[in-house]
């Protein structure tokens, strides 16, 4: 799969995606960490473009993060214990599936 492959895959509407601190927790949440992919917006006044996407998990807040750091790798020498190669995976292709 090319980059762009799995980028168009990651970010399209409804996917479900994994944080990568998913793997690291203890948490009897089974939705922890994973989040459903709203779209990708941009920024009105700098025209960046950002990811937006809901928590499945707790109050299921809204949140949004600049697509760059979205799709970057996870930080080795912070995390060296993380499985997951990037910040955020696939994980599902709907929340039907979980």
């Amino acid at each position: 799969m090319t980059a762009d492959e799995r980028t168009a895959r990651l970010l399209a509407p409804g996917t479900i995606v994994s944080h990568f601190k998913r793997e690291m927790t203890d948490s009897p949440d089974p939705l922890r960490y994973l989040y459903k992919i709203v779209g990708v917006a941009r920024h009105s006044e700098t025209m960046e473009e950002l990811v937006v996407y809901e928590a499945l998990y707790g109050s299921k807040g809204l949140f949004c993060r600049p697509l760059d750091m979205f799709l970057s790798p996870v930080d080795r020498d912070k995390y060296p214990e993380a499985k997951q190669n990037f910040r955020f995976e696939f994980y599902r292709a709907s929340r039907e599936e979980l």
